[in-house]
């Protein structure tokens, strides 16, 4: 979701200075490990008596309430996601962030809405453990071969590679050099650089062109 889909990065350094305000840690330290990773396990080092759901949802949905200006959609996001809504290609949002994080991003900025979600609390492992990718195809009800990632963590894509997917890097928040080191098959800007060239009904298989690529 973010970094891939949106750029809410202004919002969560927001977000992380109120609730380092709260524990009483600085929001750089925070924010020196914390993107592509989920608020429970960040806090459960920094705050253990707050790594729980209850207080973790209440604070990420406040986010795109509190700050919805502070978030924009990354080139190409919408066009791709719409591309696949109109063919019934099955699509999916596997995010270190909370339902009510998400649900509040998709409602503010209008984008298509997944049909399938895959989010923090539903996992017992956040990325890089491939818990939540392998949720995800198994949702889609699509094969390991069939299952492209798209991702701009680290984090995530060391996800997406333990289970043994494809995975796009995107250059929109870490230095492609972090990229390749966390093993991306491919490395472009962003999402305007994909688009859905055919959609089999038949077999179910998505054939995706990937341009401008900076690193393969």
């Amino acid at each position: 979701m973010d970094g891939t889909i949106i750029d809410s990065t202004p919002a969560i350094v927001k977000y992380w200075t109120r609730v380092g305000a709260q524990i009483n840690v600085s929001p750089e330290k925070i924010l020196a490990t914390s993107h592509g990773r989920r608020s429970i396990d960040v806090l459960s080092i920094l705050a253990p008596e707050l790594a729980n759901w209850a207080f973790v949802c209440e604070q990420e949905g406040r986010v795109p309430v509190d700050f919805r200006e502070l978030a924009h959609e990354l080139p190409g996001s919408r066009a791709l996601l719409q591309s696949l809504e109109d063919v019934s290609a099955p699509w999916a949002i596997v995010t270190s962030g909370t339902t009510p994080l998400v649900q509040g991003w998709i409602g503010v900025l209008g984008l298509a809405q997944p049909k399938h979600l895959v989010t923090a609390e539903q996992v017992a492992n956040g990325k890089p453990d491939p818990a939540c990718y392998l949720l995800g195809r198994e949702r889609l009800g699509v094969k390991v071969g069939q299952t492209l990632v798209l991702e701009d963590a680290p984090a995530g894509i060391r996800a997406g590679k333990a289970a043994g997917f494809k995975v796009v890097g995107l250059a929109t928040s870490h230095r492609i050099a972090e990229l390749i080191e966390a093993g991306a098959d491919w490395i472009v800007r962003d999402l305007d650089s994909l688009r859905l060239k055919k959609w089999d009904v038949e077999t179910r298989e998505c054939e995706i062109e990937i341009r401008n690529v900076l690193v393969r």
